[in-house]
């Protein structure tokens, strides 16, 4: 079973910025699509941002162009980089591992880390 474990989140002014990071255990992370996703109150979870083991990415177009996702294989670890925060990026994000860019977390989610973004 992998662990994920997100954190960096806070509170941030609108245009803020904020620099996720999701540190996962085992040794299998190198060769899958790494995913996040957030939540916000009364909304289903979206995926925002994800990589693939070759260094593709997919941004929802909502992101698009603020935010960056990366990942460090050495590390287990996977960033999202977050530029020009808007009031409706508050959300609990969350990371996890994917089979494909079309398919659902593949593990227990973890705590997840709060995003929010003040007007």
């Amino acid at each position: 079973q992998v662990q994920l474990v997100e954190s960096g989140g806070g509170l941030v002014q609108a245009g803020g910025s904020l620099r996720l990071s999701c540190a996962a255990s085992g040794s299998i992370f190198s060769i899958y699509v790494m995913g996040w996703f957030r939540r916000a109150p009364g909304t289903q979870r979206e995926l925002v941002a994800a990589i693939t083991s070759g260094a593709g990415t997919f941004y929802a177009d909502s992101v698009k162009g603020r935010f960056t996702i990366s990942r460090d294989n050495a590390k287990n670890t996977v960033y999202l980089q977050m530029n020009s925060l808007k009031p409706e990026d508050t959300a609990v994000y969350y990371c996890n591992l994917m089979r494909s860019l079309a398919s659902d977390g593949m593990y227990d989610w973890g705590k997840g880390t709060l995003v929010t973004v003040s007007s």
